[in-house]
């Protein structure tokens, strides 16, 4: 109870810091913008930590779920405008139960496969979609396809993405500390010992791939209403390595990780837009997978290696 009440107080104490930071234009609009993407990118990837980090199912279609929770908020709230912000908090939990039913879908078949395989079809699951993306006017016009979609009203704002973000890690610590967490790192561990022992793996494997990617829609979710434009390009397969990138970097099976990681990668991008000359912009593309080489030679299982900070023990 004691490191709950410190924990609580931490995080209304870090809303209150960046709240004045704000207030007093320490941080302009722009900065707000970046950290809410951070934030989001920590939703996304925690949610991917439970699939790969916990679970231990190799998934590249991650970005797919991403792109599929922003397109029904934002669909939702374009098709229904007079609903103001309960049509936002509406879409929000449509993108959840969209996605959390896709991945079921999805999952059902792929999961029985292991390793390699699995990524090669969730991969391939995340090109389909990206497809769909592209021509999904023709059915549907407000979508957009290759133009892309916008109108999308502004709702996202840095309350919502901290307070989520904060509710993303206490779900996914609470998740790895229950039994079903548990039996999903048995899974991870040793499928056919998990097994022997008469947990259902078949179940749990697709629990985790489910909660994972009901992360990324309502990351997505968030995502569609920061930014208020949405194009396939931002959800294809580098997206889903990106993400991946943030997971294996930060340490597997690590939430302590997975956040440090997310708003390192985030803050690191926008440094080198601001630090390089536009020139040569796009070699920061070059720069972040270049420290990440000599991350994972210096520290091989991650920036954690699987340890939390002490308020997110168990």
């Amino acid at each position: 109870m004691k490191r709950r009440i410190v924990t609580i107080i931490m995080v209304l104490l870090s809303y209150a810091v960046l709240q004045v930071l704000i207030a007093t234009g320490i941080l302009n609009p722009y900065w707000q913008q970046i950290i809410g993407f951070a934030g989001i990118m920590t939703i996304s990837a925690l949610g991917l930590n439970i699939i790969y980090g916990y679970t231990g199912q190799f998934s590249l279609g991650h970005a797919a779920f991403y792109g599929l929770g922003a397109y029904t908020s934002a669909l939702i709230t374009k098709s229904f405008p007079h609903l103001g912000i309960f049509g936002f908090i509406l879409s929000f939990f449509a993108s959840a139960i969209v996605v959390s039913l896709i991945a079921f879908l999805i999952g059902l078949p792929i999961l029985r496969l292991k390793s390699d395989y699995l990524g090669i079809a969730t991969l391939g699951f995340g090109i389909i979609v990206k497809v769909v993306f592209d021509n999904a006017d023709a059915v549907i016009p407000k979508l957009g396809g290759s133009r892309g979609m916008g109108g999308i009203a502004h709702y996202t704002n840095f309350p919502w993405v901290f307070f989520l973000a904060a509710a993303a890690v206490l779900i996914v610590r609470n998740f790895v500390y229950s039994t079903v967490g548990r039996a999903c790192i048995s899974i991870r561990e040793d499928e056919l010992a998990a097994e022997s022992v008469g947990i259902d793996t078949t179940r749990y494997k697709t629990l985790g791939f489910v909660l994972g990617c009901a992360f990324a829609g309502i990351a997505g979710a968030l995502y569609a209403h920061l930014y208020t434009f949405l194009h396939p390009s931002n959800f294809d397969f580098l997206k889903s390595i990106d993400i991946l990138l943030i997971v294996v970097l930060g340490g597997l099976g690590s939430i302590s990780g997975t956040i440090v990681a997310a708003v390192g990668w985030t803050f690191l991008l926008e440094g080198l837009r601001v630090l390089l000359p536009p020139a040569i912009l796009d070699w920061r593309l070059v720069i972040y997978p270049l420290l990440l080489i000599i991350v994972m030679i210096l520290r091989p299982r991650g920036l954690f290696g699987g340890k939390e900070f002490k308020f997110l023990k168990g």
